[in-house]
């Protein structure tokens, strides 16, 4: 049987190899989905869902010439082209709606509407359909109809800035800069996914799809995360260049440059390396003693001149093999290029050699996220468009056929109708009458990891209803706690000693997910590896967070944000022609896998609500580098010739911090007050010319010299401010916006009126500004989770519930517990 006929076949007639095949191990086999996104943000969720196994259709428009992109964006997908300005076409589009499990769209607010394809009327021909949309910006938004350009939406988020320590000297902090890397698409798109799955194991209970919203805009606030972040009687604090213990980008002999980034509360890793490199000496000058270095800054300057000089005598090989020989968090920075064809990316499955119809053999990112159980599969080459129109059709004119793997169990449908599920006042109310619990109601997490990436997992688990203990070290400073821990329980305890390990595993055993980002063998050590864990718990979801993955050379190697930057190739595009940068304000890595750890959990979770098996999954902050920068991932296989790609070789990327953008009809420019993003296309000359206040500045021009129209363009905006013209250009129908700042959008009412921006009392810091929850799923909405408190905060509440409440004084007496004297949570401010 053909793997076109998976829409209209049962699940135990596909046939293997198919997309959704049995036999074919991935987790969302039996799920159909219509994809008809464009650009990133919706090929791009449509993609993850087709990696892990859904059969899904992406829709073209007719005559699309796709770049080379396209063989990543939608690989393992079938192909139909469809004008849905064409009654028939339209009518195939909206039988396709019918018969799916999940939609994806990123159109404007109102365009699907237009067409009959919108959430209302899909839902009235198919209630059990999980329909995703990721808008520029939100229907409710004033926003909605602005072109929801990259660029635009980050004039609105303040992405648009140099990395604090990484602007050239003498910059203008005022001046915006542009990246072509789509952060906000890529936000949504990850935030999407995970989402989607959730939705389908919601629906795996009740039997009713839901609407997931995740416009760009929106999604900007995961990636800002604990940047905006701060208590109201401190105010947000400025941008810091992170240099303590040394952290920089050093150049070497061979001119390339290392990542060096030894954080944390005590001075391990520094002296680790320095004991490497045969400078011990140095610790005995002082300059690995913080407290010395903060009260007298010159030895902190001493430091980084003596590291500046230390690098420059080797190669940044040399340096990197010795820094992870030791430890020690360092990365080379490399190109995309180099990443793509390492050993390490290739072994690890962080990078996949395709055959591509057209291209050939080509590699481009592997999977975003690794599951034991169901493997993803990431090596299915993409379709052509409109390849498989004919067999997509002729599917269509069969009787449609259900999900049978998807349906409620009669131990589920049982559950659904016990007592004890009133509906009580503060509880949604589904259409049956039945209270509307969130996907992950009823699930506990064991959260052992630390910094930024894994907690921001586990806090986005919180909203969509699970109950996570949070676990870190007593007696240390527990730095990064806030933001990514509301919601969860904080406990303080040793898993490293025996009655520490007594009461980590009596969570466990009352778990159903277990989360930590240990170094490589360092679970196994604890004795808390997967094979332990399952052991006691064969049906645990098992997540693991790193820097560099599973499976290849570099896998014990330690990292953070920086590293990941480095090695992927983000530094060197940021960088352009001179010395790397850490892309954007924010931490797109650390968020970004945040948001990866949490889809990679769903997957396993929603195996397990249909098979009852538990599995391990990882994800790591190089797999998101990969994917952040997928538009560009995409080039042929190692020591083949590069003729098939040549022809769908880009125009010159802007990179660079002087880059302000593509070209002038598409980028930042400065108005009297302040700057503010134009997006438009050299087609948007003829409406460029009726906007008010450029008839005179845009005349005789034909658009074919951008030096003249830039000119032109810089002298009117000049009349005007940012507002004004922004305004008079979104009227027109084109996309602008004036560049925001992160203080601006935290305070900004709109956002805080839709959650996007939250307040919550402290009892740590008092009243506490922070981004608020960036997806909406409208039957079901995610909850926000409770103020964090201090870490150790609720360890009596712990020990009471996995029956140790008796103990707890003596736990605390032996340091296997913490629960006086707690560290502060919001230290960093």
């Amino acid at each position: 049987m053909s793997a076109s006929r998976a829409f209209q076949t049962s699940e135990a007639s596909r046939a293997p190899g198919a997309p959704g095949a049995p036999g074919a191990p991935g987790a969302l086999h039996g799920i159909r989905v219509v994809d008809f996104g464009h650009h990133v943000a919706g090929p791009l969720a449509a993609l993850m869902l087709a990696d892990q196994g859904a059969d899904v259709v992406h829709v073209d428009r007719p005559g699309v010439t796709p770049g080379a992109e396209d063989a990543f964006f939608n690989r393992g997908k079938r192909r139909i082209s469809l004008d849905l300005k064409n009654a028939a076409d339209l009518g195939v589009a909206r039988d396709l709606v019918r018969r799916a499990d999940v939609l994806v769209e990123n159109f404007r607010p109102g365009v699907m509407d237009r067409l009959g394809l919108g959430w209302e009327e899909s839902r009235a021909g198919n209630p059990r359909l999980v329909y995703c949309s990721m808008p520029g910006f939100a229907a409710d938004d004033p926003r909605a109809g602005v072109p929801g350009w990259e660029g635009v939406v980050a004039a609105a988020t303040g992405n648009c800035r140099i990395r604090a320590g990484h602007a050239p000297d003498g910059w203008d902090d005022t001046r915006p800069t542009y990246t072509a890397v789509p952060v906000a698409s890529n936000f949504a798109a990850f935030c999407g996914a995970f989402a989607i799955v959730a939705s389908l194991t919601a629906r795996h209970r009740t039997g009713r799809g839901d609407r997931v919203e995740v416009p760009l805009f929106d999604a900007m606030f995961e990636a800002i995360g604990g940047s905006g972040a701060y208590p109201v009687a401190q105010g947000l604090p400025p941008d810091r260049a992170i240099s303590s213990n040394g952290s920089g980008t050093y150049r070497c002999a061979d001119d390339r440059y290392v990542q060096f980034n030894p954080i944390g509360a005590t001075p391990r890793f520094l002296t680790w390396f320095l004991d490497a490199a045969g400078v011990t000496a140095w610790t005995g000058e002082g300059l690995t003693d913080r407290t010395r270095m903060d009260r007298d800054p010159s030895l902190r300057r001493l430091l980084h001149d003596r590291l500046t000089a230390l690098f420059r005598t080797r190669p940044a090989g040399e340096w990197e093999e010795l820094a992870n020989a030791a430890g020690v968090p360092l990365a080379a920075v490399r190109t995309l290029g180099e990443w793509l064809e390492s050993d390490h990316a290739l072994a690890s499955g962080q990078a996949v050699v395709v055959d591509d119809p057209e291209l050939g053999a080509t590699v481009m990112p592997g999977s975003a996220v690794w599951l034991s159980a169901t493997p993803a599969l990431p090596g299915r080459p993409r379709h052509l468009p409109d390849a498989d129109r004919a067999e997509i059709i002729a599917e269509l004119t069969s009787p449609p056929v259900g999900s049978p793997r998807d349906e409620p169990t009669a131990n589920q449908a049982a559950g659904n109708e016990s007592a004890g599920n009133e509906p009580t006042r503060d509880e949604p109310v589904g259409s049956e009458g039945e209270p509307v619990r969130l996907p992950y109601e009823g699930l506990r997490v064991v959260d052992l990891t630390q910094i930024l990436a894994g907690p921001s997992a586990g806090r986005i688990l919180v909203e969509f209803g699970a109950d996570v203990v949070k676990i870190n070290s007593p007696q240390r400073r527990v730095g990064a706690h806030g933001f990514v821990n509301r919601g969860k329980r904080t406990v303080l305890v040793d898993v490293k000693s025996s009655q520490g390990q007594q009461i980590l595993w009596h969570l466990i055993d009352d778990a159903d997910v277990l989360t930590h980002n240990f170094p490589e063998r360092t679970a196994e050590r604890y004795g808390l590896g997967y094979e332990h864990v399952r052991a006691r718990r064969p049906d645990i979801v098992y997540v693991s967070v790193s820097c560099y993955g599973h499976g290849g050379p570099w896998t014990g190697r330690r990292g953070y944000e920086t590293q990941g930057q480095a090695a992927t190739g983000i530094m060197t595009r940021t960088g352009g022609d001179g010395r790397p940068a850490v892309l954007g304000p924010y931490n797109l890595l650390d968020y970004g896998t945040g948001a990866m750890a949490a889809f990679a959990s769903a997957v396993g979770l929603y195996h397990r609500e249909l098979t009852g098996e538990g599995q391990q999954v990882r994800t790591s902050l190089t797999q998101t580098g990969g994917y952040q920068q997928a538009r560009f991932a995409v080039r042929p296989a190692p020591g083949l010739p590069a003729a098939a790609h040549d022809r769908h070789r880009r125009a010159a990327e802007p990179c660079g911090p002087s880059a302000l953008g593509v070209d002038p009809w598409h980028r930042f420019h400065r108005a009297a007050d302040r700057w503010f993003f134009l997006g438009a296309t050299r087609e948007s000359l003829p409406t460029l010319r009726e906007v008010p206040g450029l008839e005179e500045a845009l005349s005789g021009l034909d658009g074919s010299d951008d030096d003249a129209v830039a000119a032109a363009l810089e002298t009117a905006f000049q009349v005007g401010t940012a507002r004004e013209w922004t305004d008079r250009l979104t009227a027109a129908g084109l996309g602008a916006h004036p560049v925001t700042t992160l203080a601006e959008l935290m305070t900004d009412p709109w956002a805080r009126s839709r959650g996007l921006t939250v307040s919550q009392i402290s009892e740590e810091v008092g009243e506490v500004v922070m981004p608020g929850i960036a997806i909406r799923v409208h039957g079901n909405p995610p909850r926000l989770g409770h103020p964090v408190r201090r870490p150790g905060a609720d360890a009596r509440e712990v020990l009471d519930r996995i029956g140790l409440a008796d103990s707890a004084e003596a736990l605390a007496a032996g340091w296997a517990v913490q629960m006086t004297a707690l560290p502060p949570g919001w230290d960093h401010f």
